[in-house]
């Protein structure tokens, strides 16, 4: 199957909106515990104001999922380190996709001074902990205990890689 890449921009809406639900509604991925309204995706478009934001659609042009790079934080000093987020449908996991944009995000860091991404992930997901390191991110920090979905506790794990 073939994947492109577009910018993420109001069309996009919906889709990213119903994938990011559905890893509300799944998963220790996304952080909500209840599901967020179409509004949500202006969130999304303000915080990657200026940063590389993509909408994956697959050979049939259906939205498979999303991905960001924005701000670690709002102080210029920390201007040089970036989080990356990405959010794929269970159905398109493992073939490739986040190694992909991960990839593409790598160069359009580098061309914004960028020298460091991190990437925030829970504690029970493991298999964005297993990509992440398979994809050079290590460990930099870990928050034990501070999140509670599902009645059930976890870690907030710090990754992080140097360009």
């Amino acid at each position: 199957m073939a994947y492109t890449f577009e910018k993420m921009a109001d069309q996009h809406r919906t889709a990213v909106i119903d994938i990011f639900n559905y890893y509300i509604a799944n998963s220790f991925a996304a952080y909500p515990e209840e599901s967020v309204g179409y509004e949500f995706f202006d969130h999304f478009l303000d915080i990657t104001r200026g940063y590389p934001a993509v909408a994956i659609k697959d050979d049939t042009e259906t939205i498979v999922g999303f991905a960001f790079l924005h701000a670690y934080h709002s102080g210029q000093t920390f201007r040089r380190a970036a989080e990356i987020t990405y959010f794929i449908l269970p159905d398109h996991t493992g073939k490739g996709i986040g190694a992909t944009v991960l990839g593409q995000f790598r160069l359009a860091a580098k061309e914004q001074g960028i020298d460091t991404l991190l990437a925030n992930i829970s504690s029970r997901n493991e298999g964005s902990l297993r990509f992440h390191r398979q994809n050079g991110f290590e460990e930099c920090g870990r928050f034990r205990r501070i999140g509670r979905k599902f009645g059930e506790d976890f870690d907030v794990v710090w990754m992080q890689l140097e360009l």
